[in-house]
């Protein structure tokens, strides 16, 4: 099954897709999309779902996992990343792509065994898990591939169960 993983952000929108049987796990891609704080919401909201659409239109995902919403402590930051899901589960609704949603807490313990990890052990993690040679450099990418791991592995266990 191939994966995309999106960890939404405003300025940074981490993206990350994998091939996965649900047990061995490999990258196909990572990246970031970056959007200019200087530039309007609107704007930028209409660069990452362009590139996002483009993602899935070259690499044909079976299906997406999104991060859910998180509490934060500055309003207006929340209401932006909002946004950006939004506008990332619509791009993947296009593409008539079965997306997931998962918690920052899930995502760790799927991936590092720990809700509480922190951003550098998720990113020696998945270096591990796609037998990388390094971890990445952006936490961004890191983070959307962690998501992408944590569906592969959600799925295994359904499948499994027979749900």
């Amino acid at each position: 099954m191939r994966v995309l993983g999106i960890d939404c952000g405003a300025e940074r929108t981490g993206y990350g897709v994998i091939e996965s049987d649900g047990v061995s796990h490999r990258m196909v891609i990572a990246g970031c999309i970056r959007s200019a704080p200087k530039h309007r919401l609107e704007h930028r909201l209409l660069n990452i779902a362009r590139e996002l659409r483009a993602l899935m239109a070259e690499y044909r995902p079976d299906s997406a996992a999104i991060e859910e919403v998180f509490f934060a402590v500055n309003p207006k930051s929340a209401l932006k990343l909002s946004h950006v899901r939004g506008v990332a589960l619509l791009a993947v609704a296009e593409a008539a792509v079965d997306v997931a949603e998962y918690s920052p807490l899930e995502v760790k313990m799927s991936v590092v065994g720990y809700g509480r990890a922190e951003k550098c052990q998720v990113q020696i993690m998945v270096a591990s898990l796609l037998r990388l040679p390094a971890p990445l450099e952006s936490e961004d990418a890191s983070d959307a591939l962690a998501i992408a791991i944590c569906h592969a592995n959600h799925s295994r266990f359904r499948a499994e169960a027979g749900l």
